[in-house]
């Protein structure tokens, strides 16, 4: 067990609630949650007050959910039912929240106490009644300032020069464009929030470090995208991704003027398939396993067995529409004899938010396909650009109401709510998880639930950070799993000892995964892949390949032009990677040849 779960009973096993705590009967008044104020008696940084203001709302919201459930579950479970289903979990998440508030203003000011423990546990209306609603004013501080003696420093950042881009392309390199500029101004304003903080190689290892793996993402995924209908440009990325200092201040230059976008093309999405009326395969994996939950560390079968699933991700359903089908899962299914199939459906880049109900009935269609498979769906909200899923919110509710309504009946979808977070702090992340999961769990209430991590979804590993801020401050739903993402050729031994180390505390699921360079492009690294799948065979953690494609990139498991025939077996239509991924899968041991 976690140590934040027995933490977490701990702090139930001490709340006195001086009332009784069975469910009100239908004759009587549904009683209601009474909680004290979180009082904010120090002014808060104005760097800090969107993030306070949104945990302050997170309070009202936490109680509205918990007076809801005390109106639906009237006449239910025994006399300390509330207490245990209702009001023990809404003290931790009460504690946990104002936690965050704390933690939030300290980045700018001196870290208040604002007596978390005593003012996470509620009491109840017994007699029913309104909720006290807990005030959501921000008192303000002025934003931190520079040093009086010197200019706070900015970032000089060499130019990216692109030449020709094919049309259907455009849109996605604007966007990278300006996402350099977006990580220039975001480095500026760390400057600006951290003076005087940490040592001499302070703004080296967590502000200039970081910027310079971000560019350098940044303009492969700019070479990627051109390379999809051109020959694939050199463009220096690894000279051009570091980044020097403005020791005096001033603006900081700006990268290369991004073009007017191209309109994205409407997407035909197939109408939703109908589930096999003849059931579940025999023999197919959600046969054989049945709904998947987590227990301790592990993903468990309906017996409570822990499993491992292995399995394939898509690439953005928009980049290669003919890529998953009916004919492709059949071969995943009864070729490769996968777990599973990863529908990564990209909410910018082309993807969700420019045909919300196409995209969405397109993801509909593919998991009516794969349950008639016997096989398990993970429904990945591909968020990439920007990094920070709290930008997507009120659109992640709407698809995954949506598709959880859909599929409310299947015990073979899984969810993972944000893909690759990155410029976004693991408070901010799991303030995205905590409005999200609850509209996953109205339709779908034992589903299991991927959360994206920090840094590219690698634990914090690429922010400096690592899986004890997650300990620290763990997702508060059951049933829920964190996802760490992998490339063996640029990813070995040290990140390999840090997920070792996690899994003994953590409940890992690896998503995504590929067998070169974090491009999804380069030489495969067919050793470190070993060693990774190794380690992870040894800890029953999951796994899916990027990606089911047919594209230039080496991440592609299908040769060019695959994906337009109606031929998806064998290893003729493979690539090295392809082979590779299905000989592991079918044998235990990968095979390129």
């Amino acid at each position: 067990m976690r140590r934040w779960q027995i933490g977490a009973v701990a702090g139930v096993a001490v709340v006195i609630v001086g009332v009784g705590l069975g469910v009100a009967s239908a004759n009587e008044a549904v009683p209601t949650v009474n909680c004290p104020q979180v009082a904010l008696k120090v002014a808060v940084p104005a760097q800090q007050k969107a993030d306070v203001q949104r945990n302050l709302e997170l309070l009202n919201t936490q109680i509205n959910e918990a007076n809801q459930r005390l109106r639906t579950t009237v006449g239910q479970g025994g006399p300390n039912f509330i207490q245990n289903a209702i009001l023990g979990p809404l003290k931790d998440k009460r504690f946990a929240t104002i936690n965050r508030i704390e933690t939030a203003i300290g980045r700018n000011a001196a870290k208040p106490d604002l007596n978390a423990e005593g003012l996470s546990a509620c009491k109840l209306n017994q007699g029913g009644g309104k909720s006290p609603a807990q005030n959501t004013a921000v008192p303000s501080a002025a934003a931190t300032a520079g040093s009086a003696a010197t200019g706070t420093p900015t970032v000089s950042c060499p130019d990216v020069k692109v030449g020709a881009v094919p049309a259907q392309q455009r849109a996605d390199v604007d966007r990278n464009l300006a996402l350099l500029k977006t990580q220039i101004a975001e480095a500026d304003e760390r400057l600006r929030t951290t003076v005087g903080q940490g040592g001499p190689n302070f703004i080296q290892n967590a502000i200039l470090g970081p910027l310079k793996d971000k560019r350098f993402a940044t303009i492969n995924r700019i070479e990627t995208a051109i390379g999809r209908n051109a020959a694939k440009p050199d463009l220096n990325a690894e000279g051009l991704s570091a980044c020097k200092l403005n020791q005096g201040g001033g603006a900081a230059p700006t990268a290369a003027p991004t073009a007017a976008p191209t309109a994205a093309p409407t997407t035909q999405a197939p109408a939703p398939a109908t589930p096999a009326a003849e059931g579940t395969p025999a023999g197919s994996p959600v046969q054989v396993n049945g709904q998947l939950s987590v227990c301790g560390n592990n993903l468990c079968n309906a017996a409570g067995k822990a499993i491992q699933l292995r399995g394939m991700s898509s690439h953005g359903l928009q980049f290669f529409p003919n890529c998953v089908n009916a004919g492709s899962l059949d071969a995943l299914r009864n070729d490769w004899k996968a777990d599973f199939i990863r529908l990564s459906m990209y909410v910018q880049e082309g993807g969700l938010e420019t045909d919300p109900t196409g995209f969405t009935n397109k993801v509909n269609g593919l998991v009516d396909q794969a349950t008639k498979l016997g096989l398990y769906a993970i429904v990945d909200f591909h968020i990439l650009t920007p990094g920070d899923p709290n930008a997507n919110t009120a659109l992640a509710k709407t698809f995954f109401a949506n598709v959880t309504a859909k599929h409310a009946r299947n015990n073979n979808v899984l969810y993972e709510i944000a893909n690759e977070p990155n410029g976004v702090s693991w408070d901010g992340i799991k303030n995205y998880a905590d409005q999200v999961i609850p509209v996953i769990r109205k339709n779908s209430p034992n589903s299991v639930v991927l959360v994206g991590t920090r840094g590219f979804s690698s634990l914090g590993l690429t922010d400096g950070a690592d899986e004890k801020e997650i300990l620290a401050d763990p997702v508060d739903f059951k049933n829920v799993m964190y996802t760490f993402h992998f490339y063996a050729a640029s990813h070995g031994a040290d990140r390999r000892a840090v997920v070792a180390r996690a899994a003994k505390e953590l409940p890992l699921f690896v998503s995504e995964f590929g067998t070169q360079t974090f491009t999804g492009d380069g030489n495969n690294d067919f050793k470190s892949t070993d060693q990774w799948l190794d380690l992870l065979k040894a800890n029953k953690i999951s796994y899916g390949m990027w990606s089911l494609s047919d594209g230039r990139e080496t991440n592609s498991a299908f040769r060019q032009g695959t994906c337009a025939g109606t031929k998806f077996a064998g290893t003729a239509v493979l690539t090295e990677a392809g082979r590779y991924i299905r000989s592991r899968i079918l044998t235990g041991v990968g095979n390129p040849n």
